[in-house]
């Protein structure tokens, strides 16, 4: 078991005396089910283990009615193997998209009190995909609103891989002392430090792919899993969209690379098809984005915080949730040429991804800032209660639009950026630059 920060979000619902029952939603192969299994037999005698993709026949331990007393009957019926005593039983229920009479229960199990229940979910988000008879089985079960935790797990993210990796929490504690009193990272820890970034380029952070990566070092079996990976959402596409919207779904999915080799990186529809419109194409997009697989970088139409307030609503790039994913998808050679240090290809698309995969599984939404001028920046964050631009570069490149928006604060109202990329920390009066494998340090708002 890798060490996953959702364990101590796990840790604290189980503490919180008025909790619920869990809900964990991600997207699918990000280690949902592995993580709150173990923390389940780690913190109950017994564990009742119920996979509704696996098994459909399971649903029929909540038909007809959702009485616990009930669904522990017919469970134990068809289990008689299982243990299920009050207090010492925990129920997880795995893909429960799969059987809204499964979450429709969960109301019950909270009034009733004597077990827990921790849920995953890979595709909650998606609405509007689902067939008449399933739409007809989820309005009839009804989602217990107000009976039921919710949280977001994501693939591994950068910090977790350097644990995987065996950095220490004695590393981590160098690198915030750095980071605060602006001092160059030792050479021997950069080089490490770099080097394990361009492997997390590659390999990304799906917990079956990191393993296949640390067991072999084979850069072409992490490949197959990952466009296997690749493969079943595509299949989930086919699977769970109606046949109006399949093609389209996945049309918008494949467009994600050509979309990045832009200059303007922008979403466009007719990218995804000549011709092709928003009207279209949204709600194809949308589900992508409901399904955890990507995510939306936004427009703001001036640099002041709130940036959700400015966003441009139709204006955004699509990132990859993964960046391994984002370049298993890619032309073969590009690994290479990464584990090189190259990340000079691609027009920046991946340096971006990569800093969109970080901030992204640090719970930071996305926002970045560009004007038909040209003037573009590519990030911009709430960092130490300041709207902060920040600019990522694979070499020491001259950050242009940086320095506009930096020498007329009357204009832009910023007084302090952040130039990402591959060089140690330094100071050039508001602009502070640091290494890129530091960026899930900057977590202060």
């Amino acid at each position: 078991m890798y060490q996953r920060k959702i364990e101590k979000v796990l840790h604290s619902w189980l503490k919180d005396p008025s909790h619920k029952p869990l809900v964990v939603k991600g997207v699918r192969q990000c280690g949902k089910t592995s993580s709150v299994v173990d923390f389940a037999r780690k913190h109950f005698k017994n564990v009742v283990y119920l996979d509704f993709r696996e098994h459909p026949d399971y649903k029929k331990f909540f038909t007809p009615n959702l009485e616990v007393d009930a669904i522990v009957m017919r469970i134990t019926a068809a289990m008689p193997n299982v243990e299920i005593e009050t207090g010492e039983t925990c129920f997880v229920f795995d893909e429960i998209q799969d059987c809204p009479r499964a979450r429709g229960s969960l109301k019950y199990f909270h009034l009733d009190g004597r077990y827990e229940v921790i849920c995953t979910g890979s595709l909650l988000g998606v609405n509007g995909y689902k067939t008449p008879e399933e739409k007809n089985e989820e309005e009839e079960a009804s989602i217990p609103v107000g009976f039921e935790d919710i949280v977001d797990m994501y693939p591994m993210d950068f910090e977790e891989w350097l644990c995987a990796n065996g950095i220490k929490e004695t590393h981590f504690e160098y690198l915030r002392k750095c980071l605060k009193s602006e001092t160059p990272v030792d050479e021997a820890l950069h080089d490490r430090f770099r080097e394990l970034l361009h492997q997390y380029i590659v390999v990304g952070g799906m917990p079956e792919v990191v393993t296949t990566f640390l067991e072999t070092k084979q850069i072409g079996k992490v490949l197959t899993v990952q466009r296997r990976i690749v493969d079943e959402y595509k299949s989930d596409m086919v699977k769970y969209a109606p046949a109006a919207d399949k093609s389209r779904i996945r049309e918008c999915f494949e467009s994600i690379p050509t979309q990045l080799a832009r200059e303007y990186k922008k979403f466009n529809y007719t990218v995804v098809r000549p011709g092709g419109r928003g009207r279209d194409y949204a709600g194809s997009l949308q589900w992508i984005e409901d399904a955890g697989i990507i995510r939306r970088c936004y427009n703001t139409e001036i640099t002041e915080l709130p940036l959700d307030g400015h966003r441009i609503q139709n204006e955004f790039k699509v990132y990859m949730t993964d960046i391994g994913l984002l370049v298993s998808m890619l032309e073969e050679g590009t690994q290479s040429n990464i584990l090189q240090g190259d990340l000079l290809s691609y027009k920046g698309a991946i340096i971006e991804n990569l800093l969109a995969d970080i901030f992204g599984k640090m719970g930071r939404k996305l926002y970045y800032f560009h004007k038909d001028s040209g003037l573009e920046l590519d990030f911009l964050i709430r960092y130490k209660g300041k709207c902060t631009p920040v600019e990522c570069k694979s070499t020491t490149g001259n950050a242009k639009s940086m320095r506009t928006v930096l020498n007329h604060p009357e204009k832009y109202h910023v007084t302090a950026a952040l130039k990402l990329g591959d060089y140690n920390i330094g100071r050039q009066g508001e602009l502070l630059t640091m290494p890129m494998y530091m960026a899930f340090l900057l977590t202060e708002v």
